[in-house]
């Protein structure tokens, strides 16, 4: 029934939309929750803890596996996000938890490159180059690499930002600052950390990048010292 100072032709229509809106299959709710402004805050938070722990949790195995280049690279990632951050705190851009995300998934990526980098330095020990050579070679090898793999990340961070709307452009964003900051960090800072340690000794003769084992036997070719 409906009721009020309207004409015949009103009513029809208030009618109308009241049956616009219902729904021709029956309803089963599965879950119900009440969102408040502090789950938002919560979330942030989660998502902080997420990012700290997977940033601990990579240092970790890269300074066991890969020891003092493993250091270098953990320095890297360190100087890759708060560059990253810089970067956003100028935009002035608005952290959200897909931007958390986006910053998670660049820790992964940043750290993938000195990962290339220091098996290709192992892989020029295993075949008898000095270590100088072996750093030199190792560097130069990695990067060509390193730039077509970021380049197709980067293809598809920038096509979320133009096809994208809402949420999806905001990763996108930060997921495209983020392999411009790795890049940098992962190649030009880590190498300017390893010449700055390792450039002023005239003879090396060794290097600390783990056990090195050679195809052909099982006797480490190189240890870290």
């Amino acid at each position: 029934q409906i009721s009020g100072a309207m004409t015949s032709v009103e009513a029809s229509d208030t009618a109308l939309l009241l049956r616009a809106g219902s729904l021709a299959a029956p309803m089963e709710i599965v879950e119900e929750r009440t969102i408040g402004p502090s789950l938002g805050a919560e979330n942030i938070a989660k998502g902080f803890n997420s990012v700290i722990w997977g940033f601990a949790v990579i240092v970790l195995f890269m300074c066991v596996y890969y020891a003092l280049f493993g250091m270098f690279s953990s320095i890297a990632l360190g100087f890759n996000l708060l560059l990253l951050v810089s970067l956003l705190s100028m935009l002035q851009a608005t952290l959200t938890l897909r931007g958390i995300a986006a910053m998670a998934l660049g820790l992964g990526l940043a750290i993938d490159s000195n990962v290339l980098i220091n098996e290709r330095v192992r892989e020029e020990l295993r075949r008898g180059s000095s270590p100088q050579v072996a750093i030199n070679t190792g560097y130069d090898q990695a990067w060509g690499t390193i730039l077509d793999s970021n380049i197709t990340s980067l293809i598809a961070g920038l096509a979320l930002l133009i096809f994208g709307s809402g949420p999806v452009r905001g990763f996108a964003v930060v997921h495209c600052l983020g392999i411009v900051t790795s890049m940098f960090s992962s190649v030009f800072f880590s190498r300017g950390l390893v010449n700055l340690w390792y450039g002023r000794k005239k003879k090396l003769k060794t290097v600390s990048i783990g056990t090195v084992w050679r195809p052909d036997d099982k006797t480490p070719a190189v240890k870290a010292d």
